[in-house]
């Protein structure tokens, strides 16, 4: 099966018939660079200067699809072109396909053409003046640099630029493109924290208004369900005022506004309170000192996160809790009564853990979280230096 030839281009063509026409129109007027040796009478003699004219005009669509090709065959023209009278279009035609043979062919062939044009205009002109000895011999070389090596160097200078253009242009892609990458990963990483934040916040409250109300309609009881829908309200309002808290962050298109109620170590014994108002039993161990605030955030997330679990899933028994510093190390576990196949008592969504363990990811330290001797674990060991990660 024959490969199809790739279609010329239309400037190709246009520059094929206009160099064709115009030598034709050259010859017509008598227009040659050459006078004949003979007087020139109306015989087939003077037909030759059209024969390498049309060989050459025949190469021009030919200057960008096969431009090597296009030079080998112009420059057999030339030759032939160099024995008749001439014609000025035929070597026009010529320096163009030279040009096109540099601009638009292979690499090796663009760095090739000038140096093998160089040398040609040098020796066309040193070697004739040396054995003929007469300085206008180096006329011979003149002409072969204004008919092959300017054009050749011209090429060279315009696929020069057009490539340093093209790389320009690939940087600026890949640029925009790395740009894209890094916001796209931005937007990815902000909702990943925002989803952390917004789970970690209310799961504790909603958890506890499930569990309360689900004791208020089954137990008949007036003081019961009066002590519930008293806790019921109590977590109502505080996930409202936190969910406000949260949505006019999100809302601050300026940044103006901080999450100035961000918690800290300092609140744990209130989180516990909490927990301890909503029928768990808490015991606090904490002994920590001042720490950065990305890790007291990320153990106090972990310690709320694993109490709000416990008040789902927990059998029960005693929930500790426990805090140590050892050097630049913060340990942080909860522990918690713990019955395999036990159904919970308020539903969840299961991204809990997996929002523990990349807060502790993201500041470059371990979490395990398992049934151990009877028990539920949950450990952190979170690095007090080196925290590059934002524990949000």
């Amino acid at each position: 099966m024959a490969l199809a030839l790739p279609r010329p281009h239309r400037d190709d063509i246009r520059i094929a018939v206009g160099g064709l026409l115009g030598g034709v129109l050259l010859w017509a007027l008598g227009l040659h660079p050459r006078a004949p040796s003979a007087p020139v009478v109306l015989c087939a003699a003077n037909w030759a200067p059209l024969v390498p004219l049309a060989v050459t005009a025949a190469c021009e669509p030919l200057r960008r699809t096969r431009p090597r090709f296009a030079l080998l065959v112009g420059t057999l023209a030339l030759t032939a072109d160099t024995v008749t009278v001439g014609n000025i279009a035929t070597v026009v035609l010529y320096t163009d396909l030279m040009y096109a043979a540099v601009l638009y062919g292979t690499p090796a062939s663009a760095r090739r053409i000038p140096w093998i044009t160089g040398l040609l205009t040098v020796l066309g002109g040193v070697v004739p003046a040396a054995l003929w000895r007469d300085p206008a011999a180096l006329l011979i070389g003149v002409g072969i640099g204004v008919v092959a090596l300017a054009p050749a160097a011209t090429g060279w200078v315009v696929r020069d630029h057009r490539d340093a253009a093209e790389a320009a242009r690939l940087r600026a892609e890949q640029t925009a493109l790395l740009a894209e990458i890094d916001r796209t990963q931005a937007v990815t990483a902000e909702r990943a924290r925002m989803a952390r934040e917004l789970h970690d916040m209310v799961a504790n409250h909603l958890s506890a208004i499930a569990i309360h109300s689900t004791a208020a309609l089954s137990i008949d009881d007036p003081r019961t369900s009066r002590d519930a829908l008293t806790v019921i309200r109590e977590n109502s309002v505080a996930g409202l005022a936190e969910m406000r808290r949260l949505i006019g962050i999100l809302r601050d298109s300026s940044g103006d506004l901080e999450p100035t109620a961000t918690p800290t170590l300092d609140g744990l014994s209130a989180l516990v309170e909490g927990a301890r108002t909503n029928g768990l039993a808490v015991r606090l161990d904490a002994d920590h000192g001042p720490m950065p605030e990305p890790v007291g955030l990320a153990a106090y997330r972990i310690v709320q996160e694993s109490l709000t679990n416990a008040l789902k899933h927990a059998a029960p028994g005693a929930v500790r809790v426990r805090l140590r510093q050892a050097e630049d190390t913060l340990h942080v576990q909860v522990t918690s009564p713990y019955l395999p196949g036990d159904a919970p008592r308020a539903p969840g969504s299961g991204s809990g853990l997996a929002g523990m363990r990349e807060r502790v990811a993201l500041l470059g330290g371990d979490f395990t979280a398992g049934p151990v001797a009877g028990l539920w674990s949950v450990r952190a060991t979170l690095p007090l230096t080196g925290t590059e990660g934002d524990a949000l």
